[in-house]
């Protein structure tokens, strides 16, 4: 009898202590990691704040930007994922690499969003685009106290949609690749009016 195996998916680290390690996901509906072309630019824009931050991934699917951003010298890392067998995939890319300083949490990210708030250097954004997600978490983040006073957020959406950002937050970089538009904005301090 011919044994199957569920279909799978995978994606590399690209750079820092785990350069060319795989990360290995479920085939899911919804979930497609970013590209590496994308992951790569992104993560050479956060390069100087990398070192100790604390980065939230929210949407984690694969775990590529969670995990890249432990390679390459963040302090800790949670990534929150929603279906069960993606983050039981996530769980074991833990166990692989090793990566005490990740904390999977297996909810749904508005939900968690609505929980106790931890501040973050960095969130990595990247909900399905069909979801209509990105507008109720951007939401959720800015008011709920999960980022620090500078921090930054990556936010994915499709080609041509640019994302709608609260007044406290600029746009500091923004392409597009592909059908992939890519954004980084960074919160601002509200100026106090004369």
């Amino acid at each position: 009898m011919k044994r199957t195996t569920a279909p799978r998916g995978e994606v590399r680290v690209i750079s820092g202590a785990w350069r060319s390690r795989r990360l290995v996901f479920p085939a899911s509906e919804g979930l497609r990691p970013t590209p590496d072309r994308v992951r790569e630019t992104v993560f050479n824009w956060l390069a100087p704040y990398l070192p100790g931050a604390a980065c939230l991934d929210l949407f984690a699917g694969s775990g590529a930007f969670g995990f890249e951003a432990l390679s390459r010298g963040a302090a800790r890392a949670v990534l929150v994922e929603k279906r069960q067998e993606v983050a039981a995939a996530l769980r074991a890319n833990r166990e692989q690499l090793k990566a005490e300083q990740a904390d999977i949490v297996h909810a749904d990210a508005a939900a968690y969003l609505r929980g106790p708030a931890t501040a973050f250097d960095i969130v990595f954004l990247d909900p399905p685009y069909a979801s209509g997600l990105l507008a109720p978490c951007v939401e959720l983040l800015d008011t709920g106290g999960w980022l620090k006073p500078d921090a930054f957020i990556y936010l994915e959406t499709p080609e041509g949609e640019a994302p709608a950002l609260p007044e406290t937050w600029q746009l500091v970089r923004s392409k597009t690749a592909g059908q992939v538009g890519y954004h980084l904005a960074r919160r601002i301090q509200k100026q106090e009016k004369p």
